[in-house]
């Protein structure tokens, strides 16, 4: 079932154990619009479902937030749809229509390190008939920004700085004041290491906050109010600010000075985090 954020806006709940990240709609008086393809045929096809049951107004547009193959492998079952994606993330997807999804050959994508080793598996079982599987061409190529009106129901689109991706694209709604940021707010992974990237921090926070949101999606959470999101910027502010050097106590040790209490969970994790991007500029 969609859950409901406003009358005109819904998301689908991610599912981690699948690799599913939130799908989200946006419905106008004449059209819809879907953020995010998912991960797979099924998964795509589980959300058609859902959108049928509500009646909402055809889909026209599907948004791609990255190319990250949990958020578009499912994009040919939106057969109709306009598929949208910034000029970054074509780039990327358009490696990914040469791929072959034999079984013969899904080992090559751990391989070009395009999936890991624990997806593989994900993959193979959401999408039925892989042998003659090819990915769809976008059908819409913007370069910075884009504004789309679904009937009395504007969405902004915005390529923006990102510590996950560089090719990061969110979706705001301003009548409803929700923001769909797709995974533009987490970290990444590089060389087996978790991090943020520092010089993409305060750029990125900067852009989503100009807008006035009052609710976020993100790929692989729940709904997130202000507040929530206030507070993890500001642990995320505090940690960065205190990372100078590769080297985790140095962090903790700077952290305890400057703010007079021990780092909490999140923080600590954080902390790491940065400290992991130090060590990567390093190498």
């Amino acid at each position: 079932m969609l859950n409901k954020i406003t009358n005109a806006t819904y998301y689908l709940l991610n599912d981690d154990t699948k690799e599913r990240p939130a799908l989200g709609l946006v419905c106008g008086d004449d059209y819809s619009l879907v953020i995010d393809a998912g991960n797979s045929s099924k998964h795509a096809q589980d959300f058609i479902k859902q959108m049928k049951l509500m009646n909402v107004p055809p889909v026209k547009y599907v948004v791609i937030t990255h190319g990250h193959w949990d958020h578009f492998l499912g994009m040919n079952e939106f057969e109709d749809a306009i598929v949208i994606v910034n000029h970054l993330t074509d780039q990327i997807l358009h490696k990914w229509r040469s791929v072959s999804f034999h079984d013969d050959d899904l080992h090559k994508l751990v391989d070009a390190m395009m999936v890991s080793e624990k997806h593989l598996q994900i993959i193979a079982d959401e999408i039925p008939k892989r042998e003659s599987f090819n990915l769809q061409c976008p059908d819409l190529v913007f370069q910075e920004s884009l504004k789309i009106d679904l009937g009395n129901k504007v969405c902004m689109l915005e390529t923006i700085t990102s510590t996950h991706t560089d090719d990061s694209t969110i979706v705001y709604v301003p009548d409803d004041n929700v923001l769909f940021l797709g995974d533009s707010a987490y970290g990444a992974t590089t060389r087996s290491l978790f991090h943020y990237k520092q010089d993409h921090l305060i750029p990125m926070i900067e852009e989503i906050q100009k807008y006035d949101a009052k609710y976020f999606i993100l790929g692989h959470e729940s709904i997130c109010d202000q507040e929530e999101m206030n507070v993890y910027w500001n642990e995320l502010l505090s940690t960065n600010q205190v990372t100078t050097s590769p080297f985790m106590d140095e962090a903790t040790n700077s952290f305890i000075s400057t703010f007079k209490r021990e780092p909490n969970q999140h923080e600590t994790i954080f902390l790491q985090a940065f400290v992991n991007d130090q060590i990567l500029r390093k190498r």
